[in-house]
């Protein structure tokens, strides 16, 4: 079992806990702009132990904020948090255990925590990966979301300008994804289709039908893909 004095694990800690502090810096921007569209603390800090998964949050409340129902922003939520699937589909052949540790490992099963897991050579190192990557996020990130919504809580928002906090949140998720040209033509179709759908649909239901875009930006499967 690798231990705090093999070699390979003191560089993988310190890249694990310095992504979660800065994951954790960016999940006060939620919590700030959550309470700024009228969610309470509790709310939001709800969402975040819950939900667990940035994106899908973000679309909640910026569906919400433009005066989206439940259900809309739900709808989104819930097709952001699909990409989760297949990262879990990627991830179950390299954790193993009994119920109770395999429910647990689905709810730290992000994109960091993948990431960082399948960059490992090792089973080992990959499992270790996996755990302290989920387990520091999920702390950072809640302990961000609370900061953010009591700083956001004590202030006003239209004073400071929050509102501006989710779409630029947004923007900030999206802009390392345009790398590649599939990732920019999905980007371009989704946004095409938000933009022709929103005079004529509800709020909420533009963000559904730009979804689609996803699809474009699916990697194409490699010959080796999918062996352990």
């Amino acid at each position: 079992m690798a231990t705090l004095r093999d070699p390979r694990v003191r560089p993988l800690l310190t890249s694990c806990l310095t992504l979660a502090m800065a994951i954790g810096v960016y999940a006060i921007s939620f919590g700030v702009a959550s309470v700024a569209v009228g969610a309470s603390v509790a709310q939001t800090c709800a969402l975040s132990l819950l939900v667990f998964t940035g994106a899908s949050q973000f679309s909640a409340v910026a569906v919400v904020a433009a005066g989206g129902s439940a259900a809309s922003a739900m709808s989104g939520a819930l097709l952001l948090a699909a990409r989760n699937t297949v990262f879990g589909l990627t991830m179950s052949r390299r954790l193993t255990g009994r119920l109770p540790k395999r429910l647990l490992a689905a709810q730290l099963v992000i994109d960091e925590s993948t990431a960082m897991s399948t960059a490992q050579d090792e089973p080992q190192l990959q499992r270790l990966a996996f755990w302290i990557t989920g387990g520091a996020i999920y702390i950072f990130w809640n302990l961000g979301t609370l900061i953010g919504a009591l700083a956001g809580n004590a202030i006003d928002p239209r004073k400071f300008g929050l509102d501006a906090a989710i779409p630029a949140a947004f923007v900030a998720m999206l802009w390392p994804q345009l790398r590649t040209v599939r990732a920019r033509l999905a980007a371009a179709i989704g946004a095409t289709l938000c933009l022709i759908t929103i005079p004529f649909l509800p709020i909420g239901m533009p963000i559904l039908i730009a979804s689609f875009g996803v699809l474009v930006g699916i990697p194409e499967p490699k010959p080796n893909e999918g062996r352990s």
